[in-house]
């Protein structure tokens, strides 16, 4: 029988509370002890020891981390922890600049036997991964275009204390990094890697510091081409991405999550239409459940226990995603003059 691994959680709101639930589910972990700075003193929470500082954490025998802070600090513990010989999987993304996950990156390459892993969670929802099956069978031929969308009705996701979101000393960027992150890490797992890049970017309707819209249009070396609008002015909570292939199409609508806001999940598999009428024979799944977070922190123990490489989720893919994201960010020029990479703290203007 394995013994279950020692589990830290550092930030025990929204989300490290989610995970908790789900690591409570899983017979290879065992959460020990949790950190937030809401914590006035130690003390007993929810059956674990709660500490006010992710410092604290270290007496504890841990075996592994899920770090679930602010953009600002996530790469500094992600860091420390990796440094410490605890296994570490962050919350996306990553940090608030794609120099934040470079030195993570640095770090963890000087301590390979420990692993570390991002939440790209929508890579662990059946729709997508029933979705990448079939692109990589090649029955359908090779992926020519994708046009995902991706949006909320508003920016703030869980309450009035979320709104460091919107702060771009504390978030460094708003509803593209924070959600469209997902969207753009899909088009990367299934198109690949975009060399050009083109955008509008614009905080003109909410008027935080942060953008309210993105709007992209990239390419990879070989033509495959992808539209992008990561959205907080989407009204009605909306996830879609169509992917064009050679001989028919998929279509992943809805995207079963915590909110439940998003509707149904589903996969469509479109061929075309042999006498060329527009009404192409087209196959529905509906997705009645969502695996997604028991799946993944199953695959980051698995990984831990088994001495296997993080196959979804890696240094490797937050980086590129990460580094997408920017030159998304930096595509567009009057976004780029406000918000350079060197300036990347600095409020934005209003534009638009």
């Amino acid at each position: 029988m394995i013994t279950p691994l020692r589990v830290g959680i550092a930030g025990y709101g929204v989300v490290g509370r989610r995970r908790r639930h789900f690591l409570d589910l899983n017979p290879e972990m065992e959460v020990v002890a949790v950190c937030d700075r809401t914590f006035d003193e130690p003390r007993t929470i929810d059956g674990v020891k709660a500490f006010k500082s992710y410092q604290e954490l270290y007496g504890e025998g841990l075996d592994a981390v899920f770090v679930c802070l602010t953009n600002d600090i996530a790469p500094e513990v992600t860091t420390e922890m990796i440094k410490r010989g605890i296994h570490t999987f962050c919350e996306k993304p990553p940090g608030r600049t794609v120099e934040d996950i470079a030195s993570v990156q640095d770090t963890a390459a000087k301590h390979p036997h420990i692993k570390v892993m991002y939440g790209f969670n929508h890579r662990y929802h059946e729709s997508v991964n029933d979705a990448l099956g079939i692109v990589r069978s090649g029955s359908l031929g090779r992926v020519i275009n994708l046009r995902g969308v991706y949006g909320k009705s508003k920016f703030i996701s869980f309450d009035q204390a979320s709104d460091w979101r919107t702060k771009r000393a504390v978030a460094g960027g708003g509803i593209l990094l924070d959600q469209g992150i997902h969207m753009v890490d899909l088009m990367r797992l299934f198109a690949g890697e975009f060399q050009d890049v083109h955008s509008f970017v614009s905080n003109a309707y909410w008027k935080h510091d942060v953008e309210d819209n993105a709007y992209a249009l990239m390419r990879t070396a070989d033509n495959t081409v992808a539209m992008l609008h990561s959205s907080a002015t989407q009204w009605r909570h909306r996830f879609n991405l169509e992917i064009g292939l050679e001989r028919g199409g998929i279509t992943l609508s809805g995207i079963l999550s915590g909110s439940k806001s998003y509707g149904a999940e589903t996969l469509t598999v479109i061929w075309p239409d042999d006498d060329d009428k527009g009404d192409p024979r087209e196959q529905t799944t509906r997705y009645n459940r969502d695996p997604s977070w028991p799946n993944e922190i199953a695959a980051f123990a698995n990984a831990i226990l088994r001495d296997i490489p993080i196959k979804n989720g890696t240094i490797e893919d937050a980086y590129r995603t990460m580094d997408l994201v920017y030159r998304i960010y930096m595509a567009d020029p009057e976004w780029r003059e406000h918000w350079g990479l060197n300036a990347h703290l600095a409020p934005a203007p209003h534009t638009g």
